[in-house]
């Protein structure tokens, strides 16, 4: 079965939670705070696996979490970290944000296209901090120790590409099964009746020492770019193609189709999808010349290819153009012509991709951009006022303050205060209108807010 996008929810693990202890020596009356690190939770990773063909693996299970930290123990003893847990998906998988409340997708966090390439996509809490962190000049005997961090969590879309150098693209029933199985290796299903191939096929093909990767793209209609049929399902595995092979069948089919129109509206349905598929290096066959009769529409579509090459290189014979020029003339059935458009697809690929390593080369490359926007995003904090003298304070990194503090320690919800306090909350309050005495709301609790030179000297829990 292929199963080419899904959705699923990932949890890293929670951060364990540190340790709130002092020495205790014989002959030692006074031991100083000697209480652990809680471990951090272990991370979600999606890692592109070769061996791999399909997101089956995700079709029934959606939840994935990965392993908690342990909590901090007395004696400096530190809590064990969280294995991470890794999501093996095919090469050529691009992973996503995705809001499962609006149902929209968001942000691009990766294209893995190359194998054992992976990407983080639920960050692991961090380990609280245990009392032996917070011992100051002034302040001993820290009776306090922070909680573990809540772990980062939310869904994810997984959409796979195929990773193909040319993809075989044309009308229902145009013999391009028929072709990946004489180019490769591969086996698709072949008959006499239009969409028989409802999957996309991958064959390997060799042509002297080169070699590439072809895939059988579904037959394509009229409407496709607009989603008819499963147009948009199909044309977006040839993003990734370096090379468009376009498959015509001379005889019109069984329905009689005008070949030169098959030839214009494939043409037209991969420009109206993406404008960049129009421009992308492209060989146009003529499959099933065995068939007496088709040799005046053959000379007619050569003619058509010739003016189309000219015309996408500006009108100028001397510029290269995106079409080739030369109209390939194949028979599946029998063979004929197979082994020199085979040689065609394999040298232009070859071109191709030398052309892209060296563009790779000559690009700066941005590591972990979307890890980067992550961080800057969770410093982002927001003040909403929800009703006169009520401010709710939002953001994931002043939340996660909130939450990894212990309630029931008065030295904790001070610390709590002073770095809020540094991370701008007090003055963000000050300038959003906050007056003394108005109730300040951040995750499930509430403060009584002062002036920035103040203190937090209310707090209760809200049963919200």
């Amino acid at each position: 079965m292929f199963i080419d996008k899904v959705r699923i929810h990932v949890k890293g693990g929670d951060g364990g939670a540190g340790c709130m202890s002092f020495r205790r020596e014989a002959h030692v009356p006074k031991g100083g705070p000697d209480g652990g690190d809680g471990g951090h939770g272990g991370n979600v990773v999606v890692k592109a696996d070769a061996s791999l063909s399909s997101l089956i693996e995700y079709r029934f299970k959606h939840h994935f979490k990965a392993e908690r930290g342990t909590h901090g123990k007395g004696s400096r003893m530190h809590g064990a970290t969280g294995e991470d847990l890794v999501l093996k998906v095919p090469v050529g998988t691009v992973v996503r944000e995705y809001f499962e409340d609006t149902k929209e997708t968001g942000e691009m966090i990766a294209d893995l296209t190359h194998d054992g390439e992976s990407v983080v996509v639920a960050r692991g809490g961090m380990g609280g901090r245990g009392n032996i962190h917070f011992v100051t000049s002034t302040r001993r005997a820290p009776a306090f120790a922070e909680l573990g961090e809540p772990a980062v969590e939310g869904w994810v879309e997984l959409e796979m590409k195929l990773m193909a150098d040319a993809a075989l693209v044309g009308m229902p029933s145009a013999g391009k099964s028929s072709l990946i199985a004489k180019m490769s290796a591969a086996r698709p299903k072949i008959a006499d009746y239009p969409f028989t191939t409802l999957v996309p096929n991958l064959g390997v093909a060799t042509s002297g020492d080169l070699s590439f990767v072809v895939a059988d793209i579904p037959g394509l209609i009229e409407g496709a770019h607009e989603g008819r049929g499963l147009g948009h399902e199909f044309l977006r595995h040839i993003e990734r193609t370096a090379l468009i092979v376009q498959v015509v069948d001379l005889t019109g089919d069984w329905e009689g189709r005008d070949p030169l129109e098959d030839y214009e509206v494939i043409s037209r349905e991969l420009a109206l999808y993406a404008k960049e598929l129009a421009d992308r290096p492209r060989i146009v066959v003529a499959n099933k010349t065995d068939v007496p009769g088709t040799e005046e529409v053959c000379e007619k579509l050569a003619a058509r290819v010739r003016e189309d090459s000219l015309a996408a290189a500006g009108g100028n014979e001397f510029v290269e153009s995106p079409i080739d020029p030369k109209l390939y003339r194949i028979s599946a059935l029998t063979g004929a012509g197979v082994d020199s458009l085979k040689a065609a697809i394999a040298h232009k690929v070859h071109e191709l991709r030398e052309a892209a390593r060296e563009r790779e080369a000559a690009e700066v490359q941005y590591d972990c951009v979307w890890e980067h926007k992550r961080a800057e995003r969770d410093k982002r904090f927001t003040i909403t006022e929800e009703e006169p003298g009520v401010f709710r304070v939002a953001g994931p990194q002043v939340e996660r303050m909130v939450v990894q503090t212990d309630w029931e320690n008065e030295e904790a919800i001070t610390f709590l205060q002073h770095r809020l306090k540094r991370v701008g909350v007090d003055d963000a309050l000050r300038r959003a209108g906050a007056l003394d005495g108005d109730e300040i709301r951040i995750v499930g609790y509430s403060f009584d807010y002062e002036s920035p030179d103040g203190a937090v000297d209310v707090y209760q829990e809200l049963d919200i």
